[in-house]
């Protein structure tokens, strides 16, 4: 019989698993790269709360539109694109779910008003209850 406690047996008190350790590394690098795009990130959360405008392009072949990068934008209007035409701005209307996650992180979530509930007079629907399902049963 080898069951029960033995001395010596199992992870060292206060070491952690090897799938700890993992995600606490994966954890650090993320939390690395997220700190280095931190600026450019919260710059587009404000955008995206303000409004976005973007310039679009159509396709003369297929007809479909495409968001211009700035760098076929230059070509578009350098005259070096032949397969694209039609320049439009278009506009993206503010977003409140980015604009309140800017204001919780920023400002902290406000509280949670609490709402007063007054009860008044008495309810008796379970010991009723149990007694009458007491009687049936003393009846059996």
């Amino acid at each position: 019989m080898n069951g029960g406690k033995r001395p010596g047996a199992g992870r060292p008190k206060g070491s952690k698993n090897q799938a700890t350790l993992s995600k606490e590394a994966a954890r650090e690098a993320l939390r690395a790269i997220i700190q280095r795009e931190m600026e450019a990130m919260v710059g587009a959360q404000v955008a995206a709360a303000k409004g976005l405008k973007y310039l679009v392009a159509r396709n003369r072949q297929s007809g479909k539109f495409i968001r211009l990068s700035e760098e076929a934008m230059t070509k578009l209007l350098a005259g070096e694109d032949d397969e694209t035409e039609l320049v439009e701005v278009w506009e993206k209307d503010p977003s409140t779910p980015a604009f309140t996650d800017l204001m919780n992180r920023a400002l902290d979530k406000p509280k949670e008003q609490e709402m007063e509930v007054r009860v008044s007079g008495s309810l008796e629907v379970v010991p009723a209850r149990l007694a009458a399902a007491r009687k049936r049963l003393a009846g059996r």
